[in-house]
């Protein structure tokens, strides 16, 4: 598989999750030497075009308010990327805003809208896996979401070495 730099658009919690799942992040980082990132749920993967994430995050910005998504429990699996991971239903509004992206940056990518919450980045046995997912317990039903990046990535994201280089290239508040 080819490996590209690409620009992942990323919603990012509202307080007090924001705070919940940092913390899960660092602590998982530390007790498994792994990385930190900043706790997202991908929305759309497309081309490496700044000038394009900062039209589509400006849009998505003045069209949309922070949008709420449901929690469906926590999961894991031998994807890096999905390490272990909450997962969230996906709703028309989620929807919307991935096709606003995608046509305000006029980019034909195929992004899967799958969306998630990582909480490790880590190759790691199975059996480890799952403990840890069963051990987890996310406070809400619900995750209110009021802010979206965009972030230069290398893709697919295979190492913490990638995860060490994601930079912020554009980034707004849902306000509409």
């Amino acid at each position: 598989m080819s490996r590209r730099i690409v620009i992942a658009y990323w919603l990012i919690p509202a307080e007090p999750a924001r705070s919940f799942f940092q913390r899960l992040i660092n602590d998982f980082a530390q007790q498994h030497d792994a990385p930190v990132f900043e706790p997202h749920v991908t929305v759309f993967v497309g081309t490496n075009r700044v000038g394009a994430a900062e039209r589509s995050l400006s849009r998505v910005a003045s069209e949309w308010p922070p949008i709420n998504l449901k929690t469906l429990g926590i999961n894991q699996s031998d994807e890096f990327i999905k390490t272990l991971f909450v997962q969230f239903a996906p709703n028309k509004r989620l929807r919307q805003i991935n096709e606003t992206i995608r046509d305000t940056a006029k980019d034909s990518s195929h992004y899967e809208l799958k969306p998630h919450l990582s909480l490790l980045y880590k190759t790691m046995p199975a059996a480890v896996r799952r403990e840890m997912a069963v051990s987890i317990s996310v406070p809400c039903s619900e995750v209110s979401f009021d802010a979206i990046k965009a972030v230069r990535c290398v893709s697919p994201t295979r190492s913490r070495a990638d995860v060490e280089v994601w930079r912020v290239v554009a980034s707004a508040e849902l306000s509409a």
